[in-house]
């Protein structure tokens, strides 16, 4: 991590998640050097601030593998090529310098790159909360929007609200350590993958998981930080008193682009429109990947973002090394510098 201070080098990367660390990689295969710039003060973006115990199932290769873990592969992955790491400090603007970029952060530092790749996800993110009176007493307490320490909820009552991915996630994960897990959700259908479903309702004929279906979250009831009840009711006003140690509300993320919104992007619902084919935006020498890019049939995953880093990095090399023919080369083939 470094400060105050002038770096050149080819390509700027906004965002050191997944998707971040994996296009230092890409450009390293095609011999371009990268810094990397983070609002968060360590790698990994979503994954390590939000669920670096979170499993991961569509990593392909790995069956299942932690976010946490992930995050450690790609930095290794990503370790032969030296990139730098400007991490702790949102990046505040993108500025146009001939044929290069001027990247500044709030810590002062500018990276003057020849391109600049957005990997910020979703840009900065917040958990939405829900509108309970007085839920603010109980967070980061009893009142959790993200888990970083499974072993934290051992032998507690835990009582889930939503109806995707993360929520059933977490109900698969925490189902073996929890002494009772409640799934509240307004309507009997979830938008999670149908597998997650099937596990769960599985889970809910052990009496290891109870739904409770159709409710939404209505009132908390404890003292000092701590609740002991998550009251819940119906549309009609039935309710019904759940005992509880821990409420995980998962209701998603509020998004806010920030700065980006001032980089002259042609954006879309807050997200950046790219050409599918090399990633590039609507302004010369920015590409977008990973969940912040859009285009037709955009697949929010991972893995997607892998491919887009890729795709991006070999529309750059022509910017970095103009009038030089790239020979396309498997990694098998090239092989990976040692560290």
């Amino acid at each position: 991590m470094t400060s105050n201070a002038t770096h050149q080098t080819d390509v700027a990367i906004i965002g050191a998640g997944p998707v971040g660390l994996f296009a230092v990689f890409e450009c390293g295969m095609l011999k371009m050097k990268a810094h990397v710039l983070d609002a968060l003060d360590m790698a990994g973006g979503q994954c390590s601030a939000l669920y670096p115990e979170k499993p991961i199932y569509d990593i392909p290769g790995h069956p299942r593998i932690d976010a946490a873990e992930l995050v450690r592969q790609l930095e290794a992955q990503a370790a032969p090529f030296k990139p730098v790491y400007h991490l702790g400090h949102a990046v505040t603007r993108v500025e146009s310098h001939g044929d290069r970029f001027l990247v500044g952060n709030a810590n002062g530092v500018t990276v003057d790159a020849r391109a600049v790749i957005v990997a910020a996800g979703v840009g900065a993110f917040g958990p939405n909360r829900p509108p309970l009176e007085g839920i603010e007493a109980y967070e980061g307490k009893s009142v959790h929007y993200l888990v970083k320490r499974r072993e934290d909820f051992r032998g507690k009552r835990i009582v889930i609200a939503g109806g995707g991915d993360s929520a059933l996630d977490w109900v698969l994960s925490l189902a073996d350590l929890a002494a009772h897990v409640y799934v509240i959700h307004r309507r009997p259908k979830f938008r999670a993958a149908p597998e997650s479903v099937a596990r769960m309702e599985a889970l809910v004929k052990t009496g290891k998981v109870e739904m409770v279906v159709p409710y939404q979250l209505a009132d908390l009831e404890g003292s000092n930080g701590q609740i002991s009840a998550v009251i819940v009711s119906t549309l009609d006003g039935q309710t019904r008193s759940l005992p509880a140690d821990a409420l995980l509300p998962f209701f998603g993320l509020s998004m806010n682009l920030g700065p980006i919104a001032q980089w002259g992007l042609n954006l879309e619902h807050n997200h950046i429109l790219v050409d599918p084919a090399t990633c590039a935006t609507s302004r010369a020498g920015i590409f977008a990947i990973g969940d912040i890019a859009h285009y037709p049939g955009k697949l929010k995953l991972i893995l997607s973002g892998f491919a887009e880093a890729a795709s991006a990095a070999h529309a750059i090399y022509p910017l970095v090394h103009p009038g030089e023919v790239l020979h396309f080369e498997y990694s098998t083939t090239s092989g990976v510098p040692a560290a």
